[in-house]
């Protein structure tokens, strides 16, 4: 779920905290991706009419098609991907997910009532919120990415919470995820739709740090880990943090039969979580994207999965071109940058198709030295 509102509020408040970047300006990065938003994200785009795809024996393959061609997509972009699945997740978080039992049990009653009724356009629209990312999807994904010479970070808890510690530890550049609570937990570049479909452009949100403030506004606004104070919007949400600086000297100063807080509200243990989570140990942690390993490839994917394998030994083409092309650095990379930039220096103008972008989206700060 992430932040609720949050890409909105920023875009709103703090659009110079946004950059719209051309998809290839990434070359050369090193970007920790939230894998479990990516698996889910293939199971929803990737089908056939309406459906997910099968191999012949059922099995579902769109998280493997969307893994492969995307991450090889990067790859020829010369950027350089590591994913990062998520670990167990946190007691505070066991509320969310019990709502979103009770929310896939709702969607079963109204697909069984759209089949009966033989609505299409309902029928997919409730398939797809009874997709689930489980174990063996993750699985799956995890081998082929060995297979194909890119790492992955099996992270303690949360994946975001992971991929920040990595920016910030100078272990990658960015965290790639549509989830906005990455930012919430540090990370200084967070990126979206980067692993999407064709995508031209990239939407990155630049946060030069993360403040006590700046989460408590996060909790408000609504997080996976406690509730929120009922009538407060994120407009509402904003002032009051800009006015009394905590969520403490807030709740002293409203009106609390007006706005009431949740019963046992666990603000400070959010509040804690985000400020510390669970990550992986940054210092042992080394990436090396490697040679593709071609016939353990077509055994896994042709073989058991049923993929063409003349696709399969093009992608494996692809990725072996990309490593040759990759071995050029970013010019940035030689140098190191001190001091801010002027105030004086005026942004670009955004216009047409890509200021309609920019109104899904960040907290305010600037690109730091390239990784």
């Amino acid at each position: 779920m992430g932040i609720h509102g949050l890409a909105k509020l920023i875009a709103d408040q703090a659009p110079s905290a946004i950059r719209e970047q051309d998809f290839k300006n990434y070359f050369g990065r090193k970007i920790a991706i939230d894998a479990s938003m990516c698996i889910y994200q293939f199971l929803i785009a990737v089908r056939q009419d309406g459906n997910v795809l099968q191999s012949e024996d059922g099995e579902t393959t769109s998280h493997l098609m969307g893994m492969f061609y995307r991450t090889i997509r990067m790859l020829e972009h010369g950027i350089k991907p590591v994913y990062v699945f998520d670990g167990k997740p946190p007691q505070l978080k066991s509320g969310e997910l019990e709502k979103r039992v009770e929310r896939r049990a709702e969607a079963e009653k109204m697909l069984a009532q759209a089949q009966e009724l033989g609505e299409q356009e309902d029928i997919n629209k409730f398939s797809k919120r009874l997709v689930k990312v489980t174990r063996q999807h993750n699985d799956e994904c995890k081998k082929l990415l060995t297979l194909m010479g890119v790492p992955y970070i099996e992270a303690p808890c949360e994946a975001e919470a992971s991929c920040a510690a990595l920016v910030k530890a100078g272990k990658v550049f960015a965290t790639a995820t549509e989830d906005m609570d990455g930012l919430t937990f540090g990370t200084n570049v967070l990126l979206r739709h980067l692993t999407a479909s064709e995508a031209k452009y990239v939407i990155g949100y630049i946060a030069e740090c993360v403040s006590l403030q700046f989460i408590d506004l996060c909790i408000l606004l609504g997080c996976d880990y406690c509730g929120t104070i009922k009538g407060i919007g994120p407009k509402r949400a904003i002032d009051l943090i800009r006015q009394h600086g905590s969520i403490e000297e807030i709740l002293e100063n409203i009106d609390p039969n007006k706005h009431p807080a949740p019963d046992n509200w666990l603000y400070k243990e959010a509040r804690e979580l985000f400020l510390k989570p669970e990550v992986v140990d940054c210092s042992a942690v080394e990436l090396k994207w490697n040679e593709p390993d071609e016939g353990g490839l077509l055994r896994f994917m042709c073989e058991e999965k049923q993929f063409s394998e003349d696709r399969i030994r093009n992608g494996c083409k692809k990725i072996v071109k990309s490593r040759q092309g990759s071995t050029q650095g970013r010019l940035d990379a030689f140098f190191s940058v001190s001091g801010s930039l002027s105030s004086k220096r005026k942004e670009p103008e955004v216009k047409g198709s890509a200021k309609k972008k920019l109104k899904t989206g960040a907290a305010a700060g600037k690109f730091k030295k390239a990784k």
